[in-house]
């Protein structure tokens, strides 16, 4: 297993598919899927047409563009798709050009630990959840979640609902 297939948390992925009940995992080896149904690297998912509610945990790599432009035409199409991104990449040309675009964007509260060949460690940079769903025109809704994927009320929501 390369560098670039570290699997997500199986409790944040659950949270996550509670709420938006995944139906394929379009970055994913054996070794990492999270659902029975998912896209492999020798499938080619960027040249595969995605269907139904999509969960993507891109390769990080030069490429990154390529997946998030692919998630975006998806979208646009009619899918939704739950992509979780570093979240290091706000000067980037594709996070201006389809992460603007998206539904939400959810920065999520503290590291992740990510599992490679069995082994979980935390991560060195942050991460965010992006929704595409579908024919998103953004600008996104912005908000928190912790790592464990649950909803965090700022401050401001906070005393809002008091």
């Amino acid at each position: 297993m390369s560098s670039l297939e570290w699997e997500t948390p199986q409790l944040f992925f659950d949270e996550l598919n509670r709420e938006f009940n995944f139906t394929i995992d379009v970055c994913a080896t054996n070794k990492n899927a999270k659902l029975s149904r998912f896209i492999s690297p020798e499938m080619n998912a960027l040249n595969y047409i995605w269907s139904g509610i999509c969960w993507m945990n891109p390769p990080y790599d030069r490429n990154i563009g390529l997946w998030i432009a692919k998630t975006w035409q998806a979208a646009q199409s009619g899918v939704t798709v739950v992509a979780l991104l570093q979240g290091r990449s706000t000067d980037t040309i594709w996070f201006h050009d389809y992460i603007m675009k998206a539904s939400e964007i959810r920065f999520i509260k503290d590291r992740l630990s990510f599992g490679l060949d069995g082994k979980f460690s935390r991560a060195n940079i942050s991460n965010m959840i992006v929704v595409f769903r579908p024919f998103c025109q953004g600008p996104p809704i912005v908000s928190s979640i912790d790592n464990k994927g649950k909803s965090i009320l700022n401050s401001c929501a906070q005393k809002a609902l008091l």
